[in-house]
């Protein structure tokens, strides 16, 4: 087995979305900085309200899935397809725009912390125009793995851990997405397969940990090597971090605002369909 080390890291930046809201953004900074499959990568996180109510109100997506993990929070999802869905504290929201969905996402708070993340990770071209589809995931859906090292929460994919094999609560796919968020002891450690066809990344989001004897930056994308298992260590006070990877789909990316297409001529035609109400025929 080889270890996966650090490679690079991208910080995340200071910005806002939706009607106001303050994020964090790494991935996705702007269209350059990105990881194969993954487009973006916003936190979230703040106890004051006018952070947040603003939320994000109705507006349209077309191309790729978006991946919302709500730490701490409650957030009202609601779309044309009908469907309504609850994003409660330590729940998943995943959602496939495919050919079109409009969609908000609303506060459900008016004082208090929120705090989560929200991925967005592209399709491939033969996927970019199925059918839209959502899906909430409780809480208690997602499975929980326990390690002499860390906590684990598996929201995508499959582990093996100490001779175990684990599935997420979403796993297939064209990118084969793996998500966990890992809560590490204190000076605990754990290893964990990753396939060495994924890109992969670690966004350290508490504590300290370190890879093959380098620090990971806090609130940053840390870009990992080529390996097939990769390796953390906490500090004194322990660390909770995402790892997210997933299969490139080495495609031309075309992006303009809540659209992910292949071409030009794709999202001039998708700002085509908003204009004439055909999006989500």
């Amino acid at each position: 087995m080889t270890d996966r080390a650090i490679k690079r890291a991208i910080p995340s930046m200071e910005t806002s979305d939706g009607a106001g809201v303050r994020i964090r953004r790494s991935l996705g900074q702007t269209q350059l900085v990105r990881l194969d499959p993954f487009l973006m990568l916003d936190e979230f996180g703040s106890d004051q309200p006018q952070d947040y109510l603003a939320g994000f109100p109705s507006h349209p997506h077309r191309g790729f899935e978006t991946v919302t993990y709500m730490i701490e929070g409650h957030m009202l999802h609601e779309d044309h397809l009908g469907n309504r869905g609850n994003l409660l504290s330590g729940g998943v929201q995943w959602m496939t725009a495919g050919r079109g969905i409009i969609h908000s996402e609303m506060p459900q708070q008016e004082e208090g912390m929120m705090r989560g993340f929200q991925l967005w990770l592209n399709l491939p071209a033969a996927e970019k125009m199925k059918d839209a589809g959502y899906r909430d995931i409780q809480p208690d859906e997602i499975p929980q793995i326990t390690t002499a090292g860390a906590d684990i929460k598996l929201i995508a994919g499959t582990l093996a851990v100490e001779g175990k094999e684990y599935r997420g609560s979403v796993t297939g796919g064209s990118t084969e997405p793996l998500y966990a968020d890992l809560h590490l002891a204190p000076d605990g450690q754990v290893t964990l397969p990753v396939a060495g066809h994924l890109n992969a990344f670690i966004y350290l989001y508490e504590g300290a940990v370190r890879i093959a004897g380098k620090d990971v930056p806090t609130a940053s994308a840390t870009i990992l090597d080529q390996g097939d298992q990769v390796t953390l260590m906490a500090g004194p006070t322990g660390a909770r971090a995402l790892l997210i990877a997933g299969r490139p789909l080495n495609e031309p990316v075309v992006q303009y605002g809540p659209f992910v297409m292949n071409s030009r001529e794709e999202i001039e035609q998708a700002l085509q369909d908003v204009r004439n109400g055909r999006l989500t025929a």
